[in-house]
């Protein structure tokens, strides 16, 4: 009996530490998800890049990569960061959020129209 205890609770230990960091790795994938969404928002209102990578920043994992690049009409946000854990396996979770650029004169005009309608008028309260 003493012998398969001695066996088995080594395996039930290393077990439950992947368990553990499966579930960390999984927090942290999560993260990179919300931060490249956030910066693919900011990158879409055409937020400076410094102020979209540090958007993203803010929101992903210790140790993050954030890259912003433009297709056209499409901006795209990756957000890569090393998963947790020990060091044993180099693993990355990334993700990477697009989102079409917005027309700031679009914007503005309807932000504008909303002013009017709600107060009378653009400054009145």
């Amino acid at each position: 009996m003493t012998a398969e205890a001695a066996v088995a609770l080594p395996v039930l230990a290393v077990f439950a530490m992947a368990l553990v960091w499966a579930l960390l790795a999984a927090a942290a994938q999560i993260q990179c998800v919300d931060a490249a969404r956030i910066g693919a928002r900011a990158a879409a209102r055409e937020d400076p890049e410094a102020a979209v990578v540090a958007a993203a920043r803010r929101a992903a994992p210790a140790g993050a990569r954030v890259s912003v690049r433009g297709d056209g009409d499409l901006v795209r946000v990756r957000v890569s960061a090393p998963a947790p854990g020990p060091d044993v396996l180099p693993l990355w979770l990334w993700h990477t959020a697009v989102a079409p650029a917005e027309d700031p004169a679009v914007t503005v005009a309807g932000e504008v129209g909303v002013l009017e309608r709600a107060g009378g008028g653009v400054g009145e309260r």
